[in-house]
């Protein structure tokens, strides 16, 4: 008898994704579909451990293993690269996850720990800023690297422990910049919220007159002395821009 190829494949990949909703294969050994669901299943959740440890020890083994297989078995992840991987379980996370027993963090928390392996993996070089036209930034263009991102989370993801489980969101939210520097290592720093404001404005308009950012952030404050508001955000720019965060030329 012809087989048809594809369906075959579907009734195979299915049975590995979700055996308790699929039926196995019946031409297939118990024992071998059971091999072939370990080896795959466990290449997922082996991976999405060592990129997710910090969700991984806030949950039980019970909750951490209903997690992995809950998107094992119903993201279709369009991309055949496991460096990629934790970005589709960002994904998942995001449009696919329904349970109301999870934590409210979560999916800020899986975010948080994303970024520091998709930072250290990323394509872009690091580029470094000059004394002299440090000694000039006031006069210079700027820019945000592209290996430095402005976060806000509405949890402090970053105090985030087995022992400290927020339940709700602060008042106030959490204001993070990550940057990989020139020795390729990843840093996050905790940042206030004009200085966020600040790297946002280089976000939106890319390269941008450093007075006129400046100018930009006095008249959005409101301040009664905008001068003072001038002068500490250059020194908020000249310390990014000795870590080549913000760019200049």
């Amino acid at each position: 008898m012809k087989v048809d190829f594809k369906a075959k494949q579907a009734e195979f990949s299915a049975y590995i994704r979700d055996p308790v909703n699929n039926p196995k294969p019946n031409d297939v050994a118990s024992q071998r579909m059971q091999t072939y669901r370990e080896l795959f299943f466990n290449n997922i959740d082996s991976f999405l451990s060592s990129n997710f440890p910090v969700l991984k020890t806030v949950l039980t083994e019970t909750q951490w293993f209903e997690l992995s297989q809950d998107f094992f078995a119903k993201h279709p992840c369009t991309t055949p690269y496991f460096s990629e991987i934790p970005e589709e379980f960002i994904t998942y996370l995001q449009d696919e996850r329904q349970n109301q027993d999870d934590y409210p963090f979560l999916l800020e928390l899986a975010h948080y720990e994303w970024v520091e392996m998709a930072l250290s993996i990323d394509k872009d070089e690091s580029r470094s800023n000059t004394k002299e036209l440090i000694k000039q930034i006031d006069k210079a263009t700027i820019a945000l690297s592209s290996l430095a991102w402005p976060l806000v989370y509405q949890f402090p993801v970053q105090q985030i422990s087995p022992t400290f489980l927020p339940e709700s969101a602060p008042a106030e939210p959490t204001y993070l910049l990550v940057y990989r520097d020139i020795y390729d290592e990843v840093n996050f720093i905790q940042i206030t919220a004009i200085t966020f404001r600040l790297l946002q404005i280089l976000q939106e308009n890319g390269d941008i007159d450093c007075y006129s950012c400046l100018q930009q952030i006095a008249q959005e404050s409101g301040h009664p002395e905008p001068e003072r508001i001038i002068s500490s955000g250059l020194e908020i720019i000249t310390d990014l821009a000795l870590k080549n965060i913000i760019l200049l030329s």
